[in-house]
């Protein structure tokens, strides 16, 4: 034997260049700008429990826009809040009608949830 043996996988990378887990997403590279953070408040909604209310909004029709921390639900058409802006590659999650969804860019550039599970 020519060495002693270690327990510990091979990696390529040092740990400590390893993004956190919730918040990596395919466009955050490197050189892309920090994402914006927002303060959300209560807007009324009660479908869900308290404590959640601040992340749920009821859409008001045409007239109504999205900031770039909202997103319409495609299930259930309620708008839901975070506290950071969206980017492609997130994953978001409907409490109201339980939808998973992982948010995508299109052609045009916008940014639209794309419903990876719904509760029938």
């Amino acid at each position: 034997m020519s060495g002693p043996a270690t327990d510990a996988p091979a990696t390529d990378a040092p740990a400590t260049d390893a993004p956190e887990r919730d918040t990596a997403t395919r466009s955050d590279a490197p050189d892309a700008p920090p994402r914006r953070r927002y303060e959300l408040d209560d807007r009324g909604f009660r479908e869900v429990p308290k404590r959640w209310r601040k992340f749920y909004r009821v859409w008001q029709g045409d007239g109504d826009t999205l900031a770039p921390n909202e997103i319409i639900c495609p299930v259930c058409k309620v708008v839901i809040r975070s506290v950071r802006e969206f980017r492609a590659g997130d994953r978001v999650y409907c409490m109201p009608c339980m939808s998973r969804m992982v948010i995508v860019e299109r052609a045009d550039g916008t940014l639209e949830p794309e419903v990876t599970y719904e509760r029938s």
